[in-house]
């Protein structure tokens, strides 16, 4: 049972930065990979952000703007949003993978927080 709590979200205006953390009940450093998704009113839900290991991973309308990086020792995830744009807003979620390999198996186990609302409106 791991718990991921986002917190972080908010009301901006078009231009301003905000940053999201995430919470995990238990060691990150556990996890192969953790990220961030986001769902837009009415959108398909799409990975933002990822890191896993030394790597980081963005979508394209993100890069150069936001960053994704995590503290083991305060077990969070964060998100640093700046530039911030109309089409951010949305509800964004953290994930978190682990990944097992058993028996010849692969089985991989996602964990997601409930979300923050990001909205970015002047």
């Amino acid at each position: 049972q791991v718990q991921l709590v986002e917190s972080g979200g908010g009301l901006v205006q078009p231009g301003s930065s905000l940053t999201l953390s995430c919470a995990a009940s238990g060691s990150i450093s556990s996890f192969n990979a953790m990220s961030w998704y986001r769902q837009a009113p009415g959108k398909q839900r799409e990975l933002a952000a990822s890191i896993s290991g030394g790597s980081t991973n963005y979508v394209d309308s993100v890069k150069g703007r936001f960053t994704i990086s995590r503290d083991n020792a305060k077990n969070t995830l964060y998100l640093q949003m700046n530039s911030l744009k109309f089409e951010d807003t949305g509800v964004y979620y953290c994930n978190a993978r682990s990944e097992i390999t058993k028996f010849g198996v692969w089985l991989p186990s996602d964990y997601w927080g409930r979300g923050t609302q990001v909205t970015v409106s002047s």
